[in-house]
């Protein structure tokens, strides 16, 4: 019964060893029915106590996280059978009843909407229903650019035909009707424009973003562009019938102007490469002053008479041409011009010279200043590489280690064309750096498993924490052992996971999109050691997120940092598990510790106690059983003894006679 009740007791007790011998388990002492009861009550509460814990942690991470699913599936429902498909046709009849119903479909080409079958709009019929936006946005909008390149055609068709058709014989009576409807043309464009274009163009007062009717056309009707737009629509024309069809009568369309440069600001907002068009509207520019001089250098020749002089034009050849090389010659003051014999020769030439001397410095001034902002950032990356290979150099840094640095400085120029993205993303606001990044790495941020159903608003706060790193090929991202303080994401590129007795045996290949690193951010477990060597592949850029940035944010996220680092000591137990499984196989682990040595006093009571009840009898039977074999033993061996004794006295005794 005793032995019954201490089986009973180890059993109420799993975390207590047992015995692995019969001997072991007589030393231990038997424990009251009470007790062992009351122990075994308390213990099934407190593991009724753990599970109802773990049950409402269970509850809380589902809705935290609805899209978890539990450890443990449910069995699958037994699945409903589908009905069995009806035989195919031959393969002959196929064939035909596709051709059957092609025509069918062809003429039946209906969409279902809204359960009518409608036929789909045509695009005449689209273009008849588009009804005109009533505002627009001049910022965003692409319509409103594209009525602005139209503007603008109209603007420099006016700005470079006026001056050749005043002073050049182009406009004949044969051709004059292709001038005219060009220039109505024109017109038409500059009253669509004034009508329906700028009075619906949206404006900011006082930080709110106007877009009322009335609101936009009062205050376009109070700008100077609206003032400046009526009197280029000037009806000057009206003037023909008196002085005959003359090109100057159209000089106020030239006001249109300001549509011009905001058409370049637009354009230039669009453009990737913006100062490309800049040196191209530059020299434009440039083109344009030699045009207009052209057209007064033929006009001042035709008022003095062609081939009045060596000064003037002769006549011969293209006029347009000639004169426009005597206008390049003279604004570049390249010399070699025939001298000016008269007055109005001297003064108008005295004019072109200064012209030319203040024009070719302005256009030369604003093109050092287009070409030096579009090769700025390559000047400071310049800067900063001769100023990297100057310290090198100034410290005796090994050749290898200076190669590297060049190399490094010269892949991320190519791949990025700048040396550090963070420094151009700190002068935006936070929001539009919060979109920007969003749109580079939330896609891959989100699929990591461990911030997967966090809080939506402290992954955003992570994006805007990332940083861009650019590995050279054999760099080591992280090392084994070495204390891990940041989770990588890979942008572009590839990484190797090594390792073996070499170090060089390649476990597996990370390629882009990928994630490595993210459990040591939070160190639980004493996971915050590497426990492999990751190397670059090729040229690797990693977007890395640092242990103090991902502390700092989860400060504000409770709920999602407990989930977290739960969710982070789960997958640190996974990789665990296939490790100590093979260490068992190796080598056998005792899972119980060993026993401590029982002291002294408490085996003199066991000895006293034993000596008492069933263990005592039987102990001492045992003694009493001893004794008597040892004593049968002694006796036994006294007999031999005392026979060979007297033997070996005789054998002497007839020895001694003999010899008498």
């Amino acid at each position: 019964e005793e032995e019954e009740e201490l089986e009973t007791a180890v059993r109420a007790w799993p975390s207590q060893s047992t015995t692995s011998s019969a001997d072991d388990g007589l030393n231990q002492r038997p424990a009251s029915s009470a007790s062992q009861t009351s122990n075994v009550v308390n213990e099934r509460l407190q593991e009724l106590v753990k599970l109802f814990k773990e049950r409402t942690e269970r509850v809380k991470e589902k809705l935290i996280d609805p899209d978890n699913s539990d450890d443990e599936t449910p069995p699958a429902s037994p699945a409903k059978q589908a009905p069995v498909p009806p035989p195919e046709p031959p393969a002959e009849q196929k064939p035909e009843q596709e051709a059957a119903e092609a025509p069918a479909e062809k003429e039946e080409e209906k969409t279902k909407l809204l359960c009518h079958k409608v036929k789909p709009r045509s695009r005449i019929g689209r273009l008849l229903q588009y009804r005109f936006p009533s505002s627009i946005d001049p910022f965003t909008s692409l319509i409103y650019v594209l009525w602005l390149f139209c503007v603008s055609l109209a603007f420099n068709w006016n700005a470079w035909m006026i001056p050749v058709r005043w002073a050049f014989p182009y406009q004949t009576p044969d051709n004059i009707h292709v001038w005219l409807l060009i220039d109505y043309l024109c017109d038409a464009i500059y009253i669509l424009d004034i009508l329906a274009f700028q009075p619906r163009l949206q404006f900011v007062l006082h930080g709110d973003i106007v877009t009322g009717k009335k609101e936009m056309r009062n205050n376009y009707i109070k700008a100077v562009r609206f003032k400046l737009d009526v009197v280029s629509l000037l009806p000057l024309e009206l003037l023909y019938f008196k002085t005959g069809i003359n090109a100057l009568l159209r000089l106020p369309r030239i006001l249109k102007f300001m549509s011009f440069f905001e058409f370049n600001k637009r354009l230039e907002a669009i453009l990737t490469n913006a100062y490309v068009y800049r040196v191209i509207r530059t020299t434009t520019y440039l083109l344009y002053a030699v045009h207009c001089n052209a057209c007064l250098y033929y006009w001042g020749s035709s008022f003095e008479g062609l081939g009045f002089s060596e000064w003037t034009y002769d006549g011969t050849g293209n006029s347009y041409f000639r004169c426009y090389y005597f206008a390049v010659k003279t604004l570049l003051t390249i010399g070699g011009l025939p001298e000016p014999t008269t007055l109005f020769e001297i003064v108008f030439q005295l004019i072109n010279y200064f012209i030319g001397v203040f024009v070719f410095s302005i256009m030369i001034g604003q093109m050092r200043d287009v070409v030096g902002a579009a090769t700025a950032a390559q000047t400071n990356y310049r800067a900063c590489v001769d100023n990297t290979v100057k310290y090198m150099a100034s410290y005796r840094i090994p050749k290898d280690v200076q190669n590297r640095v060049k190399t490094w400085y010269s892949y991320t120029w190519q791949s990025q064309g700048i040396l550090d993205e963070q420094e151009l993303l700190d002068q935006l606001p936070d929001k539009m750096r919060l979109d920007i990044a969003v749109d580079v790495s939330y896609n891959i941020i989100s699929k990591v498993p461990l911030f997967q159903g966090c809080d939506r608003q402290m992954m955003f706060d992570m994006l805007k924490s990332l940083r861009s790193v650019v590995y050279l090929p054999g760099d080591y991202v992280c090392k084994k052992d070495e204390v891990g303080r940041e989770m990588y994401i890979i942008k572009a590129g590839e990484v190797q996971v090594v390792g073996g007795p070499d170090g060089k045996t390649v476990f597996v290949t990370l390629k882009a999109g990928a994630v490595f690193g993210e459990v040591s951010l939070l160190a639980v477990g004493g996971g915050n050691r590497r426990t492999a060597n990751v190397v670059a592949r090729g040229f690797s850029n990693l977007l890395i997120l640092t242990k103090r940035d991902l502390n700092e944010i989860m400060v504000h996220y409770p709920v999602s940092q407990k989930l977290l680092r739960k969710r982070a000591r789960k997958m640190l137990m996974k990789d665990k598990k296939p490790a100590e499984k093979k260490e068992e196989e190796k080598e056998p682990i005792s899972i119980i510790p060993p026993r401590a040595e029982m002291p002294k006093l408490l085996k003199a009571v066991l000895e006293m106690t034993e000596k008492s009840g069933m263990k005592g009898t039987w102990s001492k039977l045992k003694d009493r059983n001893n004794r008597l074999s040892v004593s049968l033993q002694v006796h036994n061996n006294y007999y031999i003894y005392i026979y060979i004794y007297n033997f070996t006295l005789k054998l002497t005794k007839k020895n001694i006679i003999l010899n008498i």
